[in-house]
């Protein structure tokens, strides 16, 4: 075939298969089967290989990703991604309504289903696709082009000719999808996601757009931040001209005028919410005119003409079969309920934590009980109260011996806990490894729950201190083991030596104490053994400790059993002294609060540089506070901090500070 013929058939082909793409993965309808399409895009394929020139960028063989990414480009919004005000309950959804009709006169609204997922941004240019981008702090955010390319239901090219146009979109893993991907990352052995909007945040920022294309992410529009070409008044209108341009609009979108069908359209969404094949966490209710909007105006974070009602968690009634009793690291008993298999908040669910023996009291929980649940947050598992009481018994009670080891337990008087007093309890054991193995403390690679339970139980080691006398002849005998993962696993044991300190006064688990207060700890005293040798009221002297956390640290290293595993560990070339990174001091005296996620720094990262320039990271809002680094899905942080009148700032912000 000549040029001028490819050419021509290229173009046919790209505009036949990219028509049954739009009628199935945005309209849900099919004209071809799947053997014709697959055909005709194979035929694609054979001419633009034979033609490399005539590749076109809308081709629907461009969305199976390129080449890996070092890094994301940031993006700055020209218009802000911003955030809208949660409410949840009817009362201050008419409160809204109230407020609304007060400043504009006979305003009508749109009402629509809250997607559950991670918000981007599409900017097009002559109708063609030119950069997407993820929402960040809502003023700078991340190039994902590629990884947006893969989704099946962007539009690569508009069907109508637009000289600019940016549409916000929320982009979510089908629960289908997300079901294969857990169970594919459980046989890989791989940690996964705990739910489909971490899923969907996490599979657009791969690096490699081809890990990407293999997540089945889709996306709904919702929204134009900006357009050139074309005029319009309303959301709605905004809406239906968007899904004649070829974009998946938010399903269901419907306009209404009272706060009564507002409250209809919330019902008729809810009841259908977990029938749906994708997740939804509320409904938005916007202004429809684009002219009242702008009367209405907005505050620094939230537009005044919309707000988002969030569903209460979903409550079902099950029967309790069995109460469980894990042993934690520090030898806590915690009791699980388990229950018959109940499908919850888009999940089956059959386990929740019961806490300790005082909510058990409390809620007067046995066995053969009728108990309600719910998930927190959509997502843990939690036991509401007894709603039938059918076993005839009087409430569970934790046992008097610990049930893994047999050893003693008691209850601390200041402390709802029940502990096992036993420190070689072989749970305790293998809890206080993973922890002191885990990436917030000494972070070993590769020596994870599964490499630690093969080591107890393979009896190579009895402690962590025997950690750093295994050798790569040791590990070779185990299962699973070859050459090089048994290389890797001895020099990253062998690289967690030379840790700072404090991960290690971390990883040692001392009741209390956490990274943040194991930081403190080696800035005020510098070296392990003067730790050892403070006592419990110079301790209590640092900033952000008190009597408790005083006594604790205090407690532990008069433990006889702690103090000899801090000695076997010395005679291992485990670094015991601290040194403090500072950089300089322009945030001594300052106090920050992370809260949401950060656009490109982890939180670990952020609280690094704050602690670097002198400053302190604390875990709480309070009147103290004197900046709180928001990021996407701040909570009830920010609320505070807005409340306080504590300033806000944003990732882009930080950064400037920092310079």
């Amino acid at each position: 075939m000549d040029k001028q013929s490819a050419q021509k058939r290229v173009n046919e082909l790209v505009e036949e298969l990219n028509h049954h793409a739009y009628l199935y993965y945005v309209l849900d309808e099919n004209e071809i089967e799947d053997y014709e399409y697959d055909k005709l895009q194979r035929e694609l394929k054979e001419l633009e290989s034979q033609f490399p020139e005539l590749i076109r960028p809308d081709s629907p063989t461009q969305r199976v990703g390129g080449m890996a990414l070092s890094s994301f480009e940031k993006v700055e919004h020209k218009v802000q991604m911003g955030s809208l005000q949660d409410v949840f309950s009817f009362e201050e959804v008419r409160a809204f309504v109230d407020r609304v009709r007060s400043e504009v006169d006979s305003p009508e609204f749109v009402v629509e289903p809250k997607i559950d997922g991670l918000s981007v941004s599409l900017m097009y240019e002559n109708s063609s696709l030119t950069v997407g981008s993820t929402r960040g702090d809502g003023f700078v955010g991340e190039n994902v082009t590629s990884n947006i390319k893969t989704i099946r239901s962007v539009p690569l090219k508009l069907k109508e000719d637009l000289p600019m146009i940016e549409v916000r979109g929320e982009v979510y893993m089908p629960r289908q999808a997300f079901e294969a991907l857990v169970e594919e990352q459980e046989l890989e052995g791989d940690k996964p996601f705990k739910n489909p909007r971490n899923a969907a945040a996490g599979s657009l920022r791969q690096k490699n757009s081809k890990v990407t294309a293999k997540r089945k992410l889709d996306i709904f529009c919702f929204n134009i931040q900006q357009i050139e070409g074309a005029k319009l008044t309303s959301h709605k209108q905004s809406l239906d001209y968007i899904k004649k341009l070829g974009f998946k609009t938010v399903p269901d979108y419907k306009k209404v005028s009272t706060y009564d069908e507002i409250i209809t359209c919330i019902e008729a969404i809810g009841k259908k919410r977990f029938d749906l094949p994708f997740d939804i966490d509320g409904v938005v209710i916007k202004v429809d005119d684009f002219r009242q909007r702008e009367i209405l105006g907005k505050t620094a974070k939230v537009p005044k003409w919309a707000v988002a009602y969030k569903f209460p968690p979903e409550e079902k009634d099950t029967r309790l079969i069995d109460i469980e009793v894990n042993v934690g690291r520090t030898g806590v008993l915690t009791p699980v309920a388990v229950f018959e298999p109940i499908f919850l908040a888009g999940t089956s669910v059959s386990r929740a934590t019961l806490h300790n023996q005082s909510f058990i009291e409390e809620k007067n929980i046995s066995v053969g009980d009728i108990i309600t649940v719910r998930k927190a947050g959509d997502i843990i598992p939690e036991v509401l109260s007894v709603k039938e009481k059918l076993s005839g018994d009087t409430h569970f009670r934790l046992p008097d011996s610990c049930p893994v080891c047999g050893g003693k337990v008691e209850r601390v008087a200041e402390e709802a806990a029940v502990r096992c007093t036993n420190v070689d309890c072989p749970a305790q054991l293998y809890r206080s490894i993973v922890h002191f193995a885990s990436k917030g403390a000494m972070d070993i690679d590769g020596l994870g729950p599964q490499i630690v339970k093969l080591l107890l139980d393979s009896k190579l080691i009895s402690s962590v201190a025997d950690l750093y006398m295994l050798d790569k002849e040791h590990l070779l005998c185990l299962e699973g083991f070859k050459d090089k993962s048994a290389d890797n696993l001895v020099k990253a044991i062998e690289k967690s030596k030379s840790n700072s300190l404090d991960k290690l006064i971390f990883g040692l688990g001392i009741r209390n104490i956490g990274s943040a207060s194991a930081k403190l700890l080696c800035d005020r005293f510098g070296n392990l053994d003067n730790i050892i040798n403070a006592d419990a009221a110079e301790i209590s002297e640092i900033e952000g400790f008190g009597e408790v956390m005083a006594k604790s640290v205090y407690d532990a290293f008069r433990d006889e059993h702690l103090r000899a595993l801090i000695d076997k560990l010395k005679a291992q070339g485990i670094n015991t002294d601290y040194e403090k990174k500072q950089i300089d001091d322009r945030f001594n005296g300052k106090t920050f609060v992370l809260t949401g996620t950060l656009p490109t720094m982890k939180r670990d990262e952020a609280k690094a540089i704050i602690e670097n320039f002198g400053g302190k990271a604390s875990g709480s809002v309070s009147k103290k506070t004197d900046y709180v680094l928001a990021g996407e899905e701040a909570g009830s942080k920010l609320t505070k901090a807005q409340q306080l009148g504590i300033r806000i700032i944003t990732e882009a912000e930080f950064l400037e500070m920092i310079k």
